[in-house]
């Protein structure tokens, strides 16, 4: 039997499960995925991420909501992969016990593993962790609710998330 989900993603296959597109994906790559369980991905960080230039001029650190967003964004594509998540999209909804240990510079690779704790009907919780040369820079735990991409008037054509009244008026 073939396993329909790949142990790794691309960045492509990564857009077609969440909806976030540049400068606002902060997922490169997926490196390790176990169904139902957990996700590894990585953000390579550049120094041309456009936060940089104000945040801070002259010493550049990676806000710290945006670590969260690249976590949560990590916790997304699990999420749209586990069971019953089809035409669904996962909403973060809380963040609980967060932490920030060291901060991410630009050249740095934030590789972040979420691990689901709870799934219940929408709501679910996801343990973050957020390293960056082995060492924890942050971590925190997560809740989403999956939202139907037919009550957002959306869905999915050629592995895009894309509103339908949109669809229906393109001519390709």
């Amino acid at each position: 039997m073939v396993d329909r989900h790949p142990v790794r993603m691309d960045i492509l296959e990564i857009m077609s499960h969440i909806p976030h597109r540049y400068p606002m994906l902060l997922v490169d790559r997926i490196l390790e995925f176990e169904p139902g369980r957990r996700i590894v991905g990585l953000k390579n960080v550049s120094g041309n991420e456009p936060y940089f230039a104000g945040h801070f001029p002259g010493h550049p650190v990676m806000p710290g909501v945006m670590i969260i967003e690249a976590m949560v964004q990590v916790g997304g594509v699990l999420a749209s992969l586990l069971p019953g998540a089809e035409r669904k999209l996962a909403y973060f909804a809380s963040i609980d016990r967060c932490r920030f240990r060291r901060p991410v510079r630009p050249g740095d690779q934030l590789i972040t593993e979420v691990v689901v704790m709870r799934v219940r009907d929408r709501v679910g919780k996801m343990q973050g962790t957020g390293r960056v040369d082995g060492e924890v820079v942050a971590d925190g735990v997560f809740t989403y609710s999956m939202v139907s991409l037919e009550e957002m008037h959306q869905g999915v054509i050629a592995g895009r998330i894309v509103n339908l009244e949109e669809a229906q008026n393109d001519p390709v």
